[in-house]
């Protein structure tokens, strides 16, 4: 558009004062990646001619190792649709501007890129299939907060199993020593060891999110065994839960996994969040038995779509054809 230009931010000491309500596209996040082995951030900044910045949208591209062919992956991840400032540009325009050169910065360095988490299912979508993204039908889950308590949303049934628990000896803490830390990362990376589709960054990122405001590492113990772990992040009034893990074969009785996702929305709730929002439920398949257990939860499920944009041409294609709508 007339009169706007782009550019694209790889340090944050040159970065222009940006925005800084939502957490995904703030410096504050920025600053965490870039100080985090296997994570690269780059921000992308609209601003019009008076220097004014406009809009802003943070990609975050994590390098993943393998043992077997190709050893190293390179992809990138767009988490919303980035901060708007009050203007006369249309938004969408705006997004597509930076989606165009973020793609362009990144080129063929990154296998592929993923945006996700957008605030409407429509939105963006002209401007990403301008610049090849093809959709992917995803489910996103939120459970608010802000209306009833958490207790009025579960049954009978599970809250006895919770109740249980906790009179057990099961609770969740705070992360806040050296010992917690060490058995909160042993546990996640334990936990998703299997999971090749879940990227778990280092352990310098976790700690700076210790170290912060925006966000808070928890563990469930039971006699001093942790059982279960998460990390929840803050932005625009709600609560993220972003990474977790549970021993749930151990300790199937207790039901870690239920006990981690409960106490840290009542955290979530008793400190005033509007939402809880998970930010990974599974793939899109139509029977997934962990997107079923946090629905228990009494949540709401939301149709939303996750873009995708592979570098090999050929591969894109296929994929786009693949999932054509």
């Amino acid at each position: 558009m007339k009169g706007l230009e782009t550019t694209i931010y790889r340090k944050s000491g040159q970065l222009p004062t940006l925005d800084e309500s939502n957490f995904f596209h703030s410096r504050r996040l920025f600053e965490i990646c870039e100080q985090s082995p296997r994570q690269r951030p780059y921000m992308a900044v609209v601003t019009d001619e008076a220097g004014r910045v406009v809009s802003h949208m943070l990609g975050i591209v994590r390098m993943r190792t393998f043992l077997i062919p190709p050893f190293l992956l390179m992809h990138c991840r767009v988490l919303g649709e980035g901060v708007y400032a009050e203007s006369s540009y249309p938004r969408e325009e705006l997004f597509g501007l930076m989606l165009r050169e973020l793609k362009h910065a990144l080129g063929n360095v990154v296998l592929f890129i993923e945006v996700s988490h957008l605030g409407q299912k429509m939105l963006g979508y002209k401007q990403l299939r301008h610049e090849g993204f093809f959709p992917v039908n995803w489910m996103s889950i939120h459970n608010s907060l802000h209306s009833h308590a958490p207790e009025e949303r579960i049954s009978e049934k599970m809250q006895k199993r919770i109740d249980d628990a906790h009179a057990r000896g099961a609770e969740t803490i705070q992360v806040s020593g050296d010992d917690d830390f060490k058995a909160f990362s042993k546990l996640l990376r334990s936990h998703h060891i299997l999971k090749p589709k879940r990227y778990i960054p280092d352990d310098s990122f976790f700690k700076k999110i210790l170290e912060g405001d925006d966000g808070r590492l928890f563990i469930t113990k039971y006699h001093g065994r942790a059982i279960g772990c998460a990390a929840v992040v803050y932005s625009q009034g709600n609560a993220y839960l972003w990474y977790c893990a549970f021993r749930r074969k151990t300790y199937h009785l207790l039901h870690p996994d239920t006990i981690v996702i409960w106490d840290i929305m009542k955290d979530s709730y008793n400190r005033g969040f509007r939402h809880m929002c998970f930010m990974d439920v599974g793939l899109p398949f139509r029977h997934n038995s962990f997107r079923d257990f946090i629905l228990s939860f009494g949540g709401k499920e939301q149709s939303t779509y996750r873009w995708f944009r592979c570098s090999i041409r050929w591969i894109n294609a296929l994929l786009s054809w693949v999932y054509r709508e």
